[in-house]
């Protein structure tokens, strides 16, 4: 049986890894009655897909493995196929882009994009572009494709960047991207909007919006020390982005990806131990999906609730300590120095996922290759992606239905920094607003949902106690 999971287990990473579609929320139609459609079937909704008679086919063992709409995996080879396939799964930023350019909120407004660039990336600048915004896009050494990057410069949209910089020269492409002179940045890991104001070039900014946790803490720490100088969308905060792309998006494809990196290096993540480090969002997905494949997980966690709810939710929790020697280590924290050389020397295998620069306490020059995105750190663990964001470094980053939710958000942002007249800080993005995405990404899938009705509404706008109901009203009752 061991085989024949390894085998479903590969299917569904295959769909995911060629096409960079989510499995959660997706349906899926399984063909054949042998152990491994078995397999796929119990799998998929422990994935947190939906099993059915259409959307995507698995047929195991025939010519075609995986079809889409009756048809075999269309051929994403090139940057163009990848960046026009990212396009035509992304209905929701479609149609709040539609939005701002019926609105001509964005005709000449100069935004800057300073994020990871892929396909998906690509598509919000186009976005913003063809809704009459001047856009340009930078992305650090390590964080661009240079074929997306191509892709765009053909379709007339500016890219900085250079995968050859590092050091000063690095620093200095990034400021004269900023003295491009844009009205609003849109940034992953606040460094952009930080430079900006390091070097002075804050001045011209309308504002702001920001992707991550890790950027939003350092702003958060400028605005209580006043030094921040512009309005910024809480991008990460909204619901419709933590609450899909930190649980969903980056679980699957960071377990994926891990779990393509060790395959091709004969080592299965299945039963071996897993511990993950942080339970927020990002850990969660993390614990999930590896649960999923089939991996003994624990979570070490230093928020008391978190691990609480760790523990409720049924997995082992302790020091890092203590779990680590031996085991399968992912860091889920987004913080630098999570994984220190203790854990490096103890550890079998580690792992980033969604991370920033040094979460991994290692020294590069200790590094020695032991396979396609694998080296030996040492005489310690097995280091995946040199410790840096493993579903980037060596995959496609989060499925494309996923990122279509968070910049679905920041364009929602644009809208926000251009009309609500912000001050200088940091700004929750709109609950309406939120809410107004998740009925358009309904709608993206034909899906209806309930509606309180006018008993309920009315009761809950009466504000005195049911329970203690006056005389009076008890006759009216009878």
């Amino acid at each position: 049986m061991t085989e024949q999971r390894v085998t479903a287990e590969r299917l569904v990473r295959r769909f995911a890894r060629e096409t960079n579609l989510l499995v959660a929320g997706r349906a899926f139609a399984v063909h054949g009655d042998d152990a491994v459609a078995d397999e796929l079937r119990r799998l998929i909704p422990a994935l947190g897909g939906h099993l059915g008679d259409s959307g995507v086919t698995f047929a195991p063992g025939e010519t075609h493995e995986i079809l889409i709409d009756g048809a075999p995996l269309p051929a994403r080879t090139s940057a163009e196929a990848r960046v026009d396939s990212a396009g035509a799964h992304m209905p929701v930023s479609a149609l709040v882009a539609a939005r701002l350019r019926e609105e001509g909120l964005v005709r000449g407004i100069r935004i800057g994009i300073a994020m990871v660039l892929e396909p998906k990336t690509a598509q919000l600048a186009l976005l913003l572009r063809d809704a009459g915004a001047e856009v340009a896009v930078y992305a650090h050494p390590d964080e661009l494709d240079v074929d997306v990057a191509r892709v765009l410069r053909a379709r007339g949209i500016p890219v900085d960047g250079d995968p050859a910089l590092a050091g000063a020269a690095e620093r200095a492409a990034a400021i004269a991207f900023l003295r491009r002179g844009f009205d609003l940045l849109l940034d992953d890991g606040s460094h952009l909007i930080r430079l900006a104001h390091e070097e002075g070039l804050a001045g011209t900014l309308r504002g702001a919006a920001e992707e991550t946790t890790s950027g939003l803490t350092p702003l958060r720490v400028m605005q209580r020390e006043g030094l921040l100088r512009i309005p910024v969308i809480a991008v990460n905060d909204a619901a419709m982005k933590t609450s899909f792309d930190n649980r969903y998006g980056t679980g699957q494809s960071c377990v994926f990806a891990i779990a393509d990196v060790l395959d091709a290096a004969g080592i299965g993540l299945r039963d071996q131990p897993a511990v993950v480090i942080g339970y927020g969002p990002v850990g969660e997905g993390v614990a999930a999906h590896l649960r999923a494949l089939g991996a003994e997980i624990a979570v070490a966690e230093t928020d008391p609730v978190r691990a609480l709810r760790a523990a409720h939710d049924g997995f082992r929790i302790g020091p890092l300590a203590e779990l680590a020697p031996g085991a399968l280590v992912i860091s889920a924290t987004g913080a630098p120095h999570t994984v220190d050389a203790a854990t490096l020397r103890a550890a079998r295998i580690v792992a980033v996922a969604g991370g920033v620069p040094g979460e991994v306490d290692v020294d590069s020059s200790s590094l020695v290759s032991a396979g396609e995105h694998l080296d030996h750190a040492g005489d310690g663990a097995l280091l995946i992606a040199r410790g840096g964001c493993v579903n980037l470094a060596a995959a496609e980053g989060n499925p494309i239905e996923i990122m279509d939710l968070s910049f679905a958000v920041q364009l929602g942002a644009v809208e926000q920094l251009l009309t609500a007249g912000l001050a200088a800080g940091v700004h929750a993005f709109p609950a309406e607003a939120d809410a107004a995405i998740a009925q358009a990404a309904l709608a993206a899938r034909g899906d209806r949902i309930d509606r309180r009705s006018t008993a309920q509404v009315e009761a809950q706008a009466d504000w005195r106690s049911p329970r203690y109901a006056s005389a009076g009203d008890e006759g009216a009752q009878a």
